[in-house]
């Protein structure tokens, strides 16, 4: 499906987008927000390319409010989207614990520590009544009383993950482990508390990606919207009723699937949109089949960075490969046995591979 050599040409693609200062955006010349920046960071890491997503996260740190936010969108170092929103401030913890996880850094994980802190902070003074979080800060400074459940099934996993860099670092955060809970019953037995956005495929899968939903129910919910999102032979669509397969939401859906335990049907997804790769490594964002047409013309680093993900998620490769499965029950960076048969780190042979 996806060779050593590929994996690696993907993340030398990413790494070839990344600007001199550490900025990670869309594609080189585009637009960086900071949740994509960070899933990029992570890609790099899986990749070997460890100084690489340091100066991603670094770059990141050094452009965070005072009040713990980033801007919705920078377009070469200046804020062109300024809204702040909850999920972009949550997903750093995300990927400071998949560092940790993957190169064991003590001295980054203790340098990020603050921005997290403080983001997380943030993200938990935007919950509402009843557990979910309002998607953004109004102008006043308050939440806003709507709730997206992609976004809050992220900020899930992220409060997750700043729970366990919390405990780490031995700074004991025990609003964030009450907001967590109430954020996952409403994930799970409140669904009136979140928009209805249930035409786009991430609110069917995001509660199983981010860890909210489990076991069976887990199974039931990803089986419940199969027919009506996946396409087979060619992975996902974006939003139910248009004939648009997109890349990134097909590799996010595996590694829902192999949070799940539906390995099986992870891998025959990841290798669905392998049609959207291009030569030199990257990905197409999305295709539009009845006209055979790739659509939006770009290509994305979150969405090479998701293939990444879930292909080491699948083989377990690298020390972080089971963050979506569990963020928590992981073993310390450089622990994992890697067998010459899954490793496709750098300099290594081998196949990606079950």
């Amino acid at each position: 499906m996806l060779g050593a050599d590929q994996v690696r040409q993907t993340v030398a693609w990413i790494a070839g987008e990344q600007s001199g200062d550490g900025a990670l955006p869309w594609f080189r010349t585009g637009q960086l927000d900071p949740w994509d920046s960070v899933e990029a960071a992570m890609a790099l890491d899986v990749g070997g390319e460890h100084a690489r997503a340091a100066a991603a996260y670094r770059w990141l740190a050094g452009r965070q409010r005072p009040g713990g936010s980033w801007a919705a969108e920078y377009r070469e170092g200046a804020e062109t989207a300024p809204a702040a929103e909850s999920n972009h401030a949550g997903y750093l913890a995300v990927g400071v614990w998949h560092s940790w996880l993957a190169t064991g850094d003590e001295a980054l994980t203790t340098e990020l520590w603050p921005a997290v802190r403080a983001a997380l902070d943030l993200v938990v003074r935007m919950q509402l009544p009843g557990g979910a979080i309002g998607w953004a800060l109004r102008p006043d400074g308050t939440p806003d009383d709507l709730a997206l459940l992609t976004g809050n099934a992220s900020l899930f996993q992220a409060l997750r993950c700043g729970l366990a860099l919390a405990e780490l670092t031995g700074e004991a955060q025990p609003d964030w482990e009450l907001a967590v809970a109430d954020l996952g019953s409403a994930l799970r037995e409140r669904p009136e508390s979140f928009a209805d956005r249930s035409r786009y495929s991430m609110d069917w899968y995001y509660p199983v990606l981010g860890g909210a939903v489990t076991g069976t129910a887990a199974g039931d919910r990803l089986a419940e919207g199969w027919d009506r999102f996946v396409v087979p032979g060619l992975g996902i669509r974006c939003v139910a009723e248009r004939p648009w397969v997109t890349g990134a939401e097909t590799c996010e859906l595996a590694l829902a699937l192999v949070a799940a335990g539906q390995r099986d049907a992870a891998l025959e997804q990841v290798a669905a949109m392998q049609h959207l790769r291009d030569d030199d490594g990257a990905y197409w964002t999305g295709y539009v089949y009845p006209d055979d047409a790739r659509w939006p013309i770009e290509r994305t680093t979150w969405t090479a960075a998701a293939v990444v993900l879930a292909a080491d998620a699948l083989c377990g490769a690298s020390s972080a490969a089971g963050l979506f499965a569990d963020p928590w029950a992981l073993p310390p960076a450089g622990t994992r046995e890697v067998t010459p048969d899954t490793d496709w780190l750098p300099g290594s042979a081998g196949r990606v591979s079950p």
